[in-house]
């Protein structure tokens, strides 16, 4: 069992070897066994998945605005389909945070189900954050309502 208190900040980029697959509209839009994990303090971790494994013709550019995170830099959204804004990357991320280049994020709560290991994943709380609750992680978690200063 993880706590994600245990986390550090600035986060940490770790390879996972867990089975990630999203599905979208009936159909696998990733599966991989060479994720990467971003940890950071009161996050449950991201998934980010090598775009080899992403199904990227799926994928286009979203309206959503892109954001910057004081660790990672500027993030660009995707849509699939009638979905908006299911996806993010860094196409040219921070010192420190090349590892996930040209990996594609998904938020759990925008697709149909996301699993690690077989495991369906809860989103983690609120609109902005990207973060995939497990059994295997322990909150509280940010995100929710009265986390904004965490």
């Amino acid at each position: 069992m993880e706590s994600v208190w245990d986390y550090p900040r600035p986060p940490r980029v770790e390879p996972s070897a867990a089975r990630v697959v999203v599905e979208l509209d009936g159909q696998v839009l990733a599966d991989t066994r060479r994720s990467l994990r971003v940890l950071e303090r009161s996050h449950p971790p991201v998934f980010y998945i090598p775009a080899a494994d992403v199904r990227v013709e799926r994928l286009r550019p979203s309206a959503r605005r892109a954001t910057v995170c004081e660790f990672k830099g500027a993030a660009r959204y995707y849509d699939a389909g009638d979905h908006p804004a299911v996806a993010w990357s860094y196409a040219s991320p921070s010192p420190g945070y090349a590892a996930i280049a040209g990996c594609y994020a998904f938020y759990p709560g925008r697709v149909d189900r996301a699993t690690v290991d077989g495991e369906q994943v809860v989103a983690q709380p609120g609109d902005f954050y990207g973060g995939w609750i497990t059994s295997a992680v322990t909150g509280p978690f940010k995100g929710g309502p009265g986390t904004t200063g965490w």
